[in-house]
This record gives C-alpha cells, sequence and structure tokens, in this order.
C-alpha cells in the first residue's frame, strides 16, 4: 500500500512542474532511472563526509534533466549532514571576473547556503552560531575563554589565503553574540557572503584588512569548507549550474581565465588538497566538448576531462570527472508521467484522474504533435499534463478522451539560445 504523500511535497512538486521549473523539494517522488549516476555522487558525498574531495561535469543536452540531477544531488547531500552552496551561473556571475561577477557568484552562493533543518538557504548565520555552542561547550569543559577555544579551533585555517582575517570575523561575531550587538554580528555575516565592496568599510566595520574579492572566491570556499567541517558538518558542497554562460562569452582570455579556476579547483580534488569540499558542475556537450570555446579548447582540462576511450556501444565508466546524462527514453517518461499522477494524487491511488490507457494516449498524441522531442526534452509536456489533471480535478466527470485530442504541446525551444555568444563586459580588462 503506498504511503500518502504530504500536502507540502505535493504541491512543491506540482507548482514547480507546472510553472516549468525544478522542485527544489521532493524530487525522489518523481525521480526515475539513472540509478548509477545517483550512486556515484552518493559515493563523492560519502568521500566529503570522510574529510575528502570531489569534482563532477554533469553533462548533458538541454532538457536531459541536469537541474533535476543537481538538486536531487543536493536534497542527499543535505540529509547525509552536509552544508550545500548552490547557485547558477550567468552574464553576471562567473567563476573568474575582475569587474565583480566572481563575487557575485560566491555571495549567491553564501546566500542560499542550505542544510537539513533549512533546507531553502539562508543558513550562514545558523552555521556559525552551531561553531560557536560547539567552542562554548568546548570551553566550559575545560574551564577556558570562549574565544581561546575559537581560536584554537581556528588556527588550522591561518594556512589558507585570508584564514587570519577568517578567524577575526568568527570571533568579532562571537562577541557580538555574547554582547548583544547585533550590529557586529550582521557585519561579521556581511564580511562571510562577502557583500563588502571596499577593505576601508571592512576595515571600520570588523578591524580586518581584506574582503572577499573576485581574485579570492575560490580561497575563500577552501576556508569555508574547513571551517563548516570544524562545525560539526560533514562537508560542504558546491553545486553550480548554467556553466554554458562561460562558454558562451565572446572574449577568448574571458573563458580562459573562467576555464583555468575549473582546472584549479579539478587538480585540488584530485590531489586532495580542498579538504572538505566538492563540486558538482551542470554544462551542455558544446560547454565541454566544442574545441573551439568550450572546456575542450582549454588544453590542460581537455587532457583530464577526455572521456574513457573504452567507453562505448553502451559501455560507462563512472570513476572520471565527468558524468553523462543520457537523455530519457519513451519507457522512463511513462514512469515519470505515472509517478506524477500518484503525486497529484497525493500518493492515493483511488484518486487518480487518469487511467494507465490515458497515460498511454497523452503520449501517442504528444509523439503525433512534436516526434521524440515530447520525452526528449520533456518540460511542455510535463505542464500540458499537469494542465490536464487540474481540468479533471476541478471538473469532475469530465471525459478524459475528448480532453486529450485537444491538448496543445510545443516543443520546447528553450536550448537554441546555449549558443548564443554574450558580448563580455570586461572586454577593456583583457586587452594585451
Amino acid at each position: 500500500m503506498s504511503s500518502p504523500i504530504r500536502t507540502k511535497d505535493r504541491d512543491a512538486v506540482v507548482q514547480s512542474l507546472r510553472a516549468g521549473v525544478v522542485p527544489r523539494a521532493g524530487q525522489h517522488l518523481i525521480q526515475v532511472g539513472r540509478a548509477r549516476e545517483v550512486e556515484t555522487l552518493v559515493g563523492d558525498i560519502d568521500r566529503l563526509a570522510d574529510g575528502g574531495s570531489s569534482f563532477r561535469l554533469v553533462i548533458g543536452e538541454y532538457g536531459s534533466g541536469k537541474t533535476f540531477f543537481l538538486n536531487l544531488v543536493r536534497a542527499i547531500a543535505m540529509e547525509r549532514k552536509l552544508v550545500v552552496a548552490s547557485a547558477d551561473l550567468n552574464p553576471d556571475r562567473r567563476l573568474h571576473a575582475s569587474g565583480g561577477q566572481a563575487r557575485s557568484l560566491y555571495a549567491e552562493l553564501m546566500r542560499n547556503l542550505a542544510t537539513r533543518t533549512k533546507p531553502e538557504g539562508g543558513a550562514l548565520p545558523a552555521v556559525v552560531e552551531k561553531f560557536i555552542a560547539t567552542a562554548k561547550s568546548e570551553s566550559k569543559a575545560k574551564n577556558v575563554p570562549t574565544e581561546q577555544v575559537i581560536r584554537a579551533k581556528l588556527e588550522q585555517l591561518t594556512e589558507l589565503v585570508n584564514g587570519y582575517d577568517f578567524a577575526d570575523v568568527i570571533a568579532a561575531y562571537w562577541r557580538g553574540f555574547e554582547e548583544g550587538n547585533e550590529q557586529l554580528k550582521s557585519d561579521a555575516i556581511r564580511w562571510l557572503r562577502g557583500e563588502f565592496t571596499t577593505r576601508t568599510d571592512a576595515k571600520a566595520a570588523l578591524g580586518v584588512r581584506t574582503i572577499v574579492d573576485d581574485a579570492s572566491v575560490y580561497d575563500q570556499l577552501k576556508l569555508m569548507g574547513r571551517f563548516i567541517h570544524l562545525a560539526g558538518y560533514s562537508g560542504l558542497l558546491v553545486c553550480l549550474d548554467e556553466l554554458v554562460n562561460l562558454y558562451k562569452l565572446a572574449n577568448a582570455q574571458a573563458r580562459n581565465s573562467n576555464y583555468e579556476q575549473l582546472l584549479r579547483m579539478l587538480n585540488d580534488s584530485l590531489q586532495g588538497t580542498a579538504v572538505g569540499l566538492g563540486f558538482v558542475l551542470g554544462g551542455t556537450p558544446d560547454f565541454l566538448m566544442d574545441t573551439r570555446r568550450g572546456v575542450y579548447s582549454y588544453q590542460a582540462l581537455q587532457s583530464r576531462l577526455a572521456q574513457n576511450t573504452f567507453a562505448t556501444n553502451g559501455l560507462v565508466d563512472f570513476s572520471g570527472p565527468v558524468v553523462r546524462l543520457s537523455s530519457l527514453t519513451a519507457e522512463d517518461f511513462y514512469v515519470l508521467l505515472t509517478k506524477i499522477r500518484h503525486v497529484y494524487a497525493g500518493g492515493d491511488q483511488a484518486k487518480y484522474l487518469l487511467p494507465d490507457e490515458a497515460v498511454h494516449q497523452f503520449m501517442e498524441h504528444c509523439a503525433n504533435r512534436i516526434g521524440d522531442n515530447f520525452f526528449r526534452t520533456p518540460r511542455t509536456t510535463i505542464t500540458a499534463f499537469i494542465n490536464l489533471l487540474a481540468v479533471l480535478e476541478q471538473n469532475p466527470g469530465t471525459n478524459w478522451q475528448s480532453l486529450i485530442g485537444a491538448v496543445e504541446v510545443k516543443p520546447d525551444l528553450g536550448g537554441q539560445g546555449d549558443l548564443d555568444v554574450v558580448e563580455d563586459d570586461e572586454l577593456t580588462s583583457f586587452k594585451l
């Protein structure tokens, strides 16, 4: 007998899919296929929890389910006591820049910092306070001042870039916590989020000489990974989607600078120097394999990310940094629609609005309208299916056979913009 689905989870899934976006909660309710890929990423999560590091590029065609897969991994990571930071790249957020775009990406990641108890983001203050609570308990047990314990625990961070100032900011938060100084606590969180734009402001507010700027974003993520581990969590997983925006940069040197950051992240992961820090990055095949503008245009990355030549004719290799997602099959899509029907009914089979026969007829109708695209890029098809369920729910007694023939389905053409070149607003910064 099926378990009932909570109304909160049911509504989160249905409303997101109807709007054409990936749900942030309840992904397990509609997950189909890709057991090997999920198993691979769970292995990465376990490695992070053991103090290791990881780096994965999740590659798939537009509409193949990359964003859904990343959100599923994100949810699994939080269940395993990891802290997750997630963001989408866009023209104003990238890995390397000189006009504030990299700092903007870092600030977005910190705003979206999530834990199992705060899955929607905004968890940074809670992480800092958990670290302080742990330090207070330890200081009470040892009968020594709390700040002394904090400094001792953060001593290992001082070997990293900005480590001393990071420790000073955490100590400042502690003082604000003890003195009831909300402004000091707020300034400390602002610094940790990368929201200070000048060193003068940071020095006046916190007495530190550095800020998170474009050049130090990756170093700051390494610091944050170590700190999160000290706070009692299993590690930090950074999920970045829409890496195709790096491919779309017009200026070759701007692209290469971003690819160089990818190389640095990959090397640190392979060498085990990014303790408790993992990356899961989503991109398209063009972003990866285009030798003119893609990652493969950067020779050092191409050699490290090249596909195993033996993994052909249905053979797979998930041990490398690249995980390739295949498109859904028609069979997968049928299972997906039946799961959506189940979620829509709140997990109660007696409340199904459509029989199995209707699901088959709906798929046939979509295939006649737009061909195989109905399951290869299924966003518009799923929206149409949920719209059909909504009409049947609100109009009891309506004949589903008459409705299916009138369902309008259009191909999802959103991926055509992936090849558009974006003029770089930093061109003057990269002139030789």
